[in-house]
């Protein structure tokens, strides 16, 4: 047998690592939720990006999300997406959310819409992360489809939609990685083996707050640069 490459797992370690069956890892590849694994000669191996999308489709299934919902909201993840931005996807899923990305033709996306929608305006729909294109369908967030089309009545300009995706991108990267420090350094050391099921019921307690803490922190920082912008 080919030695494992440095950071990457086994098909057998992987399945230790996510509590998962042979056969389940290998149910969820056929159906693209978790890419193939890595070729090293014969042998197939397993990155992180394979533990966090296994954990993201576990997270999903706990919220109730059918195969086909879970297939919809795992196909809307940039192919490139690492890890840390995997983790941040999972661990922004509240307890309420009860709503992911419904596949749409254009004739269905600007029914919903009221109007019709020109390449600028889905352009801007996506860079505000309402619309995701594939192929020659679209992925839509129903729930947040009507402000995005009250931002495009307005004239909200692609440009600074773009821009604001790329501050979310960049500082969301940072805060989960940030977080996963703190949770793995601070938190996780005071629950033992034997306390796997407790420390679950805690970060499953945390989410909400961190959500929470998450919006407070943002609406704190744009009105003290609002009120900074009118002294100058």
């Amino acid at each position: 047998m080919e030695a494992p490459l440095d950071g990457l797992m086994t098909l057998d370690e992987l399945c230790s690592r996510v509590g998962l069956t042979v056969r389940n890892v290998r149910f969820y590849t056929s159906r693209g939720l978790v890419p193939p694994p890595i070729r090293h000669g014969r042998s197939g191996y397993y990155s992180g990006e394979h533990v966090a999308r296994i954990e993201l489709v576990l997270e999903l299934q706990a919220h109730g999300f059918t195969l086909s919902a879970i297939e919809r909201y795992v196909s809307a993840l940039p192919a490139d997406a690492e890890p840390e931005d995997i983790a941040l996807a999972r661990t922004m899923l509240a307890p309420w959310q009860s709503d992911l990305p419904v596949d749409m033709e254009r004739s269905e996306l600007e029914q919903r819409a009221g109007r019709d929608l020109s390449e600028e305006d889905v352009a801007t729909l996506v860079a505000l992360g309402i619309v995701r294109v594939r192929a020659d369908r679209f992925l839509v967030a129903r729930t947040q489809l009507g402000i995005g089309v009250q931002l495009l009545e307005l004239g909200f300009p692609r440009a600074v939609a773009e821009a604001a995706r790329d501050v979310y991108q960049s500082h969301g990267r940072q805060m989960a990685e940030e977080l996963h420090q703190v949770i793995t350094e601070q938190l996780a050391p005071l629950y033992g083996a034997d306390e796997s099921e407790r420390f679950q019921e805690v970060m499953e307690s945390l989410k909400p707050l961190s959500v929470g803490g998450l919006v407070t922190a943002y609406e704190t920082a744009v009105a003290r640069a609002a009120r900074t912008a009118t002294t100058k």
